[in-house]
């Protein structure tokens, strides 16, 4: 087959993993940036030129599309999937997950569990807002954040009110959630392709860091999930229309709550934390979806 992988960066961990796995099962497979595509649209003939070069004999692209160029990003995909070329991630559901408070209304609506959540449109009255969480210590996010960007943990209704009141002065948008005490600081990754969960692996914050993000200085180690975080990572994806999704959660005495779902989940915390084979699980979805 004729596989592009849809990346901003050839010299990516992931984006060069997918080359490896797609190169051993005997597939062509390019690297185009999403961001220097040229969209052509008229009537049944819908096509895509790169480089001055049109597109032409893809059978599939695996999108791996960075949160700064979703918008265009995403219309490639869509282009893509005018021409009627499988992608491993819907232009649709990568819109969707992109969306944090859209993502969480949706899970919500699935009867998934999550952590209290409140959003309101630069409301001066914080108080009410940290009540409705259950009060301080809370977190609250940058519904733009990524890589644990724009996260800040309140450990005081004072701090909280200071922390919301800087962000309605600078217009940014966020969100309010209670602080799971008793996830200690931890959180799992569970890798989801093609409805089965191909990984799962334990994030765990550095010393007084409660932010488990990898790129924060985390630590991964490889987890057995309990039937409860399987089915939650699997429904999580599917009610999200993903295929390819990285499933993250909270260990609470009231079971998983869903902290987020990543349309382009990397590869490398998972393949090193696991020592599987990630990659060709999802070249092997592809070679089975066509």
């Amino acid at each position: 087959m004729n596989i592009k992988i849809l990346s901003g960066n050839p010299n990516l961990y992931s984006t060069k993993r997918l080359v490896e796995a797609a190169k051993k099962r005997n597939h062509n497979v390019e690297i185009i940036d999403h961001a220097k595509c040229d969209i052509v649209i008229e009537k049944k003939n819908p096509c895509i030129y790169y480089k001055g070069h049109l597109v032409k004999d893809t059978d599939a692209v695996i999108p791996r599309i960075g949160a700064s160029v979703t918008f265009y990003g995403t219309a490639v995909v869509r282009q893509f999937e005018m021409m009627r070329v499988f992608t491993t991630t819907e232009s649709q559901a990568l819109v969707r997950s992109r969306d944090k408070l859209r993502s969480l209304q949706v899970l919500s609506r699935a009867g998934l569990g999550l952590p209290k959540t409140v959003f309101t449109n630069y409301s001066r009255n914080t108080e009410d807002v940290i009540k409705h969480v259950g009060g301080a210590p809370l977190i609250i996010k940058l519904l733009e954040g990524t890589q644990g960007l724009g996260v800040v943990l309140a450990e005081t209704n004072n701090a909280a009110e200071s922390v919301l009141e800087a962000f309605n002065g600078l217009q940014a948008r966020v969100i309010v959630q209670e602080f799971i005490k008793e996830a200690g600081g931890a959180d799992i990754r569970a890798f989801v392709v093609d409805g089965q969960v191909v990984g799962a692996m334990k994030r765990q914050g550095k010393e007084g860091e409660f932010r488990s993000n990898l790129h924060r200085g985390g630590t991964a180690t490889v987890i057995e999930l309990t039937d409860e975080e399987e089915n939650a990572a699997i429904k999580a994806a599917r009610v999200m229309g993903l295929a390819v999704a990285g499933v993250d959660m909270l260990q609470s005495s009231r079971g998983p709550l869903i902290l987020e779902v990543n349309s382009s989940p990397g590869l490398e915390g998972i393949e090193a934390a696991t020592g599987k084979d990630i990659a060709k699980s999802i070249i092997r979805y592809i070679e089975r979806s066509i």
